[in-house]
């Protein structure tokens, strides 16, 4: 019995890799589609998009926001901070490889130098000794790869529970999600609770954002989907964005 339930775990886990893998090659295909070499100004998916938030919002607001705020309240300040730091610090690895493959060495050095750092001496990553040194965080993600080697944007795509992003950046969360450590570890009970743990931090940490644009914008979604686009830009080109790289 104890062997049939390791084979069906193993099964388990083989098939959820077989279905990242089957999502990112749809991405790919979808952000291959859609790369027309040029820049979008404009939402082509618009409807759609608006009707995706329409979703995205009661879900949120009764859902994932009161368990992210529950989070907050509940969760000793420490232990908020460690989990964070547990995150940030697979997030530091992923940076430190797409500073390689962007040809950004002294990004990618600081990036691997925090992951050693806070691995070695942070307990996994659990203490964030590396900023404390003033190691910079290198912040490069696969989208960002994308758009310096020139890839476009694609149309701007807003996905429900996971929010702004377009055709590019998706297929850049793709690749990150299927490339994940978590989803490898062999306890499915540990990577199980890591898995909810780590949207409701991200979530729990953009609690004072949300508010911000429940208070600042008339039509949320195009304010979301604005800053969302002019920051992208902005990272793409390390905060100098040419003249027609801007977004309305």
């Amino acid at each position: 019995m104890t062997q049939c339930n390791r084979d069906t775990r193993v099964d388990r886990v083989h098939t959820g890799t077989w279905q990242r893998f089957a999502t990112l090659a749809a991405a790919l295909l979808l952000s291959a589609c859609a790369n027309t070499g040029g820049r979008v100004n404009a939402d082509p998916l618009e409807p759609f998009n608006r009707t995706m938030y329409a979703i995205h919002e009661p879900l949120d607001e009764n859902v994932v926001k009161p368990i992210a705020q529950a989070y907050l309240d509940y969760t000793p300040r420490p232990v908020r901070t460690a989990v964070h730091n547990f995150f940030g610090n697979i997030e530091d690895f992923f940076s430190g490889v797409n500073g390689l493959l962007q040809g950004k060495l002294d990004k990618a050095g600081h990036d691997f130098g925090r992951v050693m750092v806070n691995s070695g001496f942070g307990l996994l990553g659990l203490i964030d000794i590396a900023s404390d040194a003033d190691i910079p965080r290198g912040g490069e993600d696969f989208g960002q790869t994308f758009g310096h080697w020139g890839i476009a944007q694609g149309p701007y795509l807003f996905i429900p529970l996971l929010g702004p992003s377009s055709f590019r950046d998706g297929t850049g969360l793709a690749i990150r999600v299927a490339a994940s450590p978590i989803y490898y570890i062999p306890a499915w009970e540990v990577r199980t609770a890591l898995e909810i743990l780590g949207p409701v931090d991200l979530r729990a940490s953009l609690i004072g954002t949300t508010s911000f644009i429940e208070q600042a914008a008339l039509d949320r979604y195009t304010f979301i989907r604005r800053s969302y686009l002019q920051r992208r830009q902005y990272e793409v080109y390390d905060g100098q964005p040419p003249p027609e790289a801007k977004d309305d």
